[in-house]
């Protein structure tokens, strides 16, 4: 069922051509999956730099952005408002809960929405969303009910790959490049 970045087919580009709000995990999608905890009981996440400046370029076409993650995390809040996400939702054990209330709030239906997930705990979204991503490091199952799995790992630019796809399957990529490709071209 599942695809990679080789192998765009029509049923991948329509797939990605609908989406209007890409909702995201946190551990393992954002991140390495890593849990580093403090002796002060404080949380430390790493991001990747190229999956928010990818979550800003995609905001900017006017597709929303949405974090539901089981965990709660300071950190995690932090990274949600410096990446333009506009819906967050932390403590949610029941991820489907939240998905649906996402959608409500959005006024959107399930397949203009993407989730990208890591675990068997994100296979609910997962499976009613229009576009359900994976990273490699998946479980079998996940990897398996997965549209599309990324290249690249969870924390090292997965969000960004996907983030990407999105705006060249709708046509909105080569704009967003193009502010940078100017912004060098004065400068020479």
């Amino acid at each position: 069922m599942h695809s990679n970045n080789s192998e765009i087919n029509a049923e991948l580009k329509q797939r990605l051509q609908n989406i209007r709000l890409l909702v995201l995990d946190v551990d393992g999608v954002m991140t390495d999956g890593g849990l580093t905890i403090g002796d002060d009981g404080l949380e430390y996440k790493t991001f990747h730099a190229h999956d928010g400046l990818g979550m800003k370029l995609l905001k900017a076409t006017g597709v929303e952005l949405a974090i539901i993650t089981g965990r709660t995390s300071n950190v995690v809040k932090k990274r949600a408002e410096s990446t333009g996400v506009a819906h967050f939702y932390q403590g949610a054990e029941d991820k489907l809960a939240a998905f649906n209330e996402l959608m409500k709030t959005c006024g959107l239906q399930a397949n203009q929405c993407a989730f990208m997930g890591d675990d068997v705990v994100d296979l609910p979204p997962m499976l009613k969303c229009g576009l359900a991503i994976a990273v490699p490091a998946a479980p079998a199952m996940v990897l398996k009910h997965a549209h599309y799995v990324t290249r690249k790992s969870g924390g090292f630019g997965a969000v960004r790959e996907v983030c990407e796809l999105i705006m060249q399957a709708q046509g909105t990529f080569d704009t967003q490049m193009a502010q940078f490709l100017t912004q060098a071209h004065i400068s020479n």
